[in-house]
């Protein structure tokens, strides 16, 4: 009989044997599921040092470059979020640095060869 094998990220690794699975569980590697009647239901992998961190729904979505900017007449319009800081004038931040000043001409030159071609 079969039992599937998963990682400790709870990505399916396969159909082992009932045997290893139970080898697995001996030797502290595995836990092994089992259901009300006794019988294996699956079996998930340990984590072990060296092993990578478990893959999350962000790791492929990126990173968001834009969020709600909260005015003070209520409106909520999307915002680019800041690369550098931002410069403050009294209490209220009212300007944000987007890119550092030694970026901005090779960010020009960017637009601009975009814009002719």
């Amino acid at each position: 009989m079969t039992v599937p094998l998963y990682s400790y990220d709870l990505a399916f690794l396969g159909d082992v044997p009932e045997r290893y699975v139970l080898k697995l569980e001996r030797d502290g590697l595995a836990k092994v599921i089992r259901q009300r009647t006794g019988r294996i239901a699956r079996a998930v992998n340990f984590k072990r040092p060296g092993d990578p961190a478990a893959t999350v729904l962000r790791d492929y979505m990126g990173r968001g470059y834009s969020c709600k900017h909260y005015l003070d007449d209520g409106h909520r319009p999307w915002a680019l979020k800041p690369l550098a800081g931002r410069i403050y004038r009294g209490d209220q931040s009212v300007e944000y640095h987007l890119a550092p000043a030694s970026m901005r001409p090779i960010f020009m030159r960017v637009v601009l060869d975009c814009l002719v071609s």
